[in-house]
C-alpha cells in the first residue's frame, strides 16, 4: 500500500480527488489538509506518508511553506490552478505536476511513474529520483502577476520578453509590462526553448515578436512592442542564437 496524504483548501476539490484515488487499491489515504497551519503540525506529529498531493495555492500560504518548514521524504505530486511554481515544485521533492481541472488519465499517469520509481525492495532513492525528473523537464505556460489588488493570468506566448530592471523582473506584452517573482535565471529553466531565448544578461526574447535582425554593425534583434525596440544579443550567444533560430 501506498500511504498517501491530500493537502487541499478547496472541500469539492479535496473530495473529488479523494473519490479519483479510491479507483487505485494500491492508495491508502491517511489524512486531509486544508491549510499550511494544519500541515505543520500533522508533518511534525505524524510518520510521513510516501505519496502527498499538493495544491499549492491555500488559505494561509503556500504548501511550499509546510516542506520549507517541515522536511518530507514522501514525494509530492503538485495540483493546481497555476504553472508559475513548477521551478520550485520540482525543488521540492514533486515528481509530477497537474493542472486543475485533474483528468483521470493525467492522474493514473502520475500515479504510474511513482510506482516506476520505487524498487522492488520498496525503498525510495531520492537522487536517481531527482536525475529522472530532470529529463522529464515540465514548461511554464501562464503567469500570475498581480496588478495593484487584483491577479491576472498572462499566457507565456503573450509575453514578447522578460527583462531585468533595477533588480526587478518584468515581462512584456503588448498591453504591459508586468513586475513577476521569477528571476531571469529561474525563467530561463521553465520556459519553452523553442520559443524563447536568452539573448543577453538582461532578456529573455520570444521568437513569434522578432520583427528584423541585423548584424552590423552589432548583433540586434528588434522586436514589435515599445518600449525596448530593440535588444543586443551579446557576442558571445551570437552562435547559439543563430542555431537556435533553425532549430
Amino acid at each position: 500500500m501506498i500511504r498517501t496524504v491530500i493537502i487541499e483548501d478547496e472541500k469539492p476539490a479535496s473530495r473529488k480527488l479523494e473519490r479519483m484515488l479510491g479507483e487505485f487499491p494500491e492508495i491508502e489515504l491517511v489524512a486531509k489538509i486544508e491549510s499550511v497551519e494544519e500541515g505543520v503540525s500533522w508533518f511534525t506529529e505524524n510518520e510521513h506518508p510516501q505519496l502527498i498531493f499538493s495544491d499549492i495555492v491555500l488559505g494561509d500560504g503556500l504548501s511550499f511553506d509546510i516542506f520549507e518548514k517541515i522536511p518530507t521524504k514522501g514525494f509530492i505530486i503538485y495540483t493546481t490552478a497555476f504553472d508559475q511554481y513548477t521551478l520550485k515544485a520540482f525543488k521540492l521533492n514533486s515528481i509530477d505536476y497537474l493542472l486543475k481541472p485533474v483528468l483521470d488519465k493525467d492522474l493514473g499517469a502520475a500515479i504510474d511513474k511513482f510506482k516506476s520509481f520505487i524498487p522492488s525492495d520498496h525503498l525510495v532513492n531520492s537522487q536517481e529520483i531527482k536525475q529522472l525528473i530532470k529529463k522529464d523537464k515540465t514548461t511554464l505556460s501562464r503567469i500570475l502577476v498581480k496588478i495593484g489588488y487584483n491577479l491576472k493570468i498572462v499566457q507565456t506566448h503573450e509575453v514578447s520578453c522578460f527583462y531585468s530592471e533595477n533588480k526587478i523582473v518584468y515581462l512584456q506584452t503588448q498591453e504591459r509590462a508586468f513586475p513577476s517573482d521569477f528571476t531571469l535565471d529561474e525563467l530561463e529553466d521553465i520556459l519553452d526553448d523553442r520559443k524563447f531565448f536568452r539573448a543577453n544578461r538582461q532578456f529573455i526574447i520570444n521568437s513569434d515578436y522578432i520583427k528584423n535582425i541585423h548584424t552590423s554593425p552589432n548583433y540586434k534583434v528588434e522586436l514589435e512592442f515599445q518600449p525596448k525596440e530593440e535588444i543586443t544579443v551579446s557576442r558571445d550567444r551570437v552562435k547559439d542564437f543563430k542555431d537556435w533560430l533553425v532549430s
